[in-house]
C-alpha cells in the first residue's frame, strides 16, 4: 500500500469573531471573513482538528502546489529571522 500524498489547505474563519489556533509550529490568527493556507504537516495538528470540529473555522479547498511553495517559502523566511 502506497503513502498518501498530503496536501495543505485553504481554511477561512466564517464567524464574526477572530479565531486564534495555537498551531505546533505557529500561532494562527484568523479575523472574520479571513483565508489563510496551511501546510500538509498543520493540517494533522490536533489543536487544527479540534477547531474545525467546534466549526470557528471551516476548510475551503486544497492547497494547489504553489500555493503551498509560497507559504512554505514565507514560513522559512520567517524561521531563519
Amino acid at each position: 500500500m502506497s503513502d498518501r500524498v498530503r496536501r495543505g489547505m485553504l481554511i477561512k474563519n466564517n464567524g464574526t469573531e477572530e479565531v486564534s489556533v495555537s498551531l505546533g509550529s505557529r500561532e494562527l490568527r484568523i479575523g472574520p471573513g479571513e483565508e489563510r493556507f496551511l501546510t500538509p504537516e498543520e493540517v494533522r495538528d490536533p489543536t487544527l482538528r479540534m477547531a474545525l470540529q467546534e466549526r470557528s473555522i471551516s476548510i475551503v479547498r486544497p492547497a494547489t502546489e504553489a500555493e503551498e511553495e509560497a507559504l512554505q517559502e514565507r514560513l522559512d523566511e520567517q524561521s531563519d529571522a
